[in-house]
């Protein structure tokens, strides 16, 4: 059952009027980023909760740098001052896990935060125990991101992607490392105790037929206004998720309010459409105020690489302003718009990689998105410049994607796929594109 949009509309203008609000201003004299304040935003940062900002930080996408060796390694001078200028603006929700960034994202992110007083920041990671859901191995996780964070509980824990009963049981029930937790969140070492989830709806409804044994304090969910109604695939539905965990009274913490960067790039048509009733904001914008404007929405994670990423976020959420009823089916009707496109549905996240035989799977399949959603894909002989078009796709696919990483040396071994919380079939969509690729250099579309 979707829930009634006026209901919905009526439910979270009161949510939104009726919120806490955090101080967003300039930096506070007692932080690091006080000698910094380069962002400059006036306004309080939006609060569902009491004492949490809206607008979290996902950790997943912390920005990298060359060490002296030429590795790639995560840039901590730029972490800490990008944590200093979110810290000071309101943001105090910190999202990361044990297998982010190569394992490594844990250790940065606890480097920034450490910096400031342990109440200053609120800490949600993981259970990431896909590799080994064994007891010994959990609990050894569980303790060694307690001792990298040098802290004495952890405020949100989650068991990390839930795909289905089934793996629930294999991993947290079977293994008795529920018990555990449960004992642990007893004692205050753990806060708050949930999960994220990537299911069909079987899956996502057995979680919820679970809460009355577990007692779910948070559930963290993939919402935005695409997959509000057209998450394809085996995905659930956001609204059916929202909606249940509401009935609940489960506070909800949404991942991919952007999916995976696609709705910061839209077709040309859809963005004139947003510009022109609001000329001064982003068009990621519109996914976060929609995101922002359900009253059950404890955070919404946003994994700000960059400065600006940070700043368009905070002009959003500092002052926010709720989608009216008339916003929300304009979101509707580019989201049909853009189920309707022959796209993926790669949001960036990594888990399928490395690949054994070194194909960047998520830079073939966001370079291909991209092509389709800002039309510079090729059509075929009809279209306008075909020859130019041809040579300018090829040269660019070849400058997002090195030759030797591309598409067409998949083996289908399907390695990538047990650990796509999109459930996308990526060979199949591998030998697709790379059969698409191959129509265009020999000049057969």
């Amino acid at each position: 059952m979707s829930m009634d949009r006026r209901s919905f509309l009526k439910s979270s203008g009161a949510a939104v009027a009726l919120a806490g609000l955090a101080a967003c201003g300039a930096p506070k004299k007692d932080t690091p980023a006080a000698s910094a304040g380069e962002i400059k935003i006036e306004g309080p940062m939006l609060e569902h909760y009491p004492g949490i900002g809206v607008l979290g930080y996902g950790c997943m996408r912390w920005p990298m740098t060359k060490d002296d060796r030429g590795n790639e390694v995560i840039d901590q001078e730029a972490v800490n001052s990008l944590v200093d200028e979110a810290l000071a603006h309101g943001v105090n929700y910190f999202d990361t896990s044990p297998v982010y960034l190569r394992g490594d994202s844990e250790r940065a992110t606890a480097e920034a935060l450490n910096r400031y007083p342990r109440e200053k920041w609120l800490l949600a990671t993981k259970l990431s125990n896909f590799a080994d859901a064994s007891y010994e191995n959990s609990v050894k996780m569980y303790r060694r991101s307690l001792e990298t964070f040098k802290t004495d509980h952890i405020d949100y824990y989650l068991l990390h992607s839930i795909g289905s009963a089934e793996d629930f049981k294999r991993r947290f029930e079977d293994t008795g490392i529920m018990q555990f937790l449960l004992k642990e969140r007893e004692k205050g070492t753990i806060r708050h105790l949930g999960f994220s989830i990537h299911s069909h709806k079987e899956g996502f409804d057995s979680m919820m037929e679970l809460h009355p044994k577990y007692h779910w304090d948070f559930v963290q969910i993939q919402m935005n206004y695409l997959d509000w109604t057209h998450a394809g695939g085996r995905n659930t539905n956001a609204d059916h998720m929202y909606e249940q965990l509401a009935a609940r009274d489960i506070p909800v913490v949404i991942m991919e309010p952007l999916r995976g960067g696609g709705l910061a790039s839209l077709t040309k048509s859809q963005t004139a459409l947003l510009k022109e009733r609001e000329p001064d904001r982003s068009v990621a914008s519109w996914a976060f105020r929609f995101v922002g404007s359900f009253p059950k929405v404890l955070t919404a994670l946003s994994g700000m690489t960059y400065r600006e990423h940070l700043e368009d976020n905070l002009r959003t959420f500092c002052n926010f302003k709720p989608l009216v009823e008339e916003e929300f089916e304009l979101l509707e009707q580019i989201a049909e718009e853009q189920s309707n496109f022959p796209l993926v549905g790669c949001t960036g996240c990594q888990y399928c990689m490395p690949c054994p035989y070194g194909i960047n799977i998520p830079g073939v399949f966001r370079f291909y998105d991209n092509s389709v959603v800002e039309g510079t894909y090729v059509k075929g002989p009809e279209q306008e410049k075909y020859a130019k078009a041809r040579r300018r796709y090829l040269a660019e696919y070849n400058k997002a994607v090195e030759s030797v990483r591309q598409a067409d040396h998949c083996i289908s071994c399907g390695k990538c796929m047990k650990a796509c919380p999109q459930h996308i079939r990526i060979p199949r969509e591998l030998k697709r594109i790379d059969e698409y690729i191959e129509k265009i250099k020999q000049d057969l579309l």
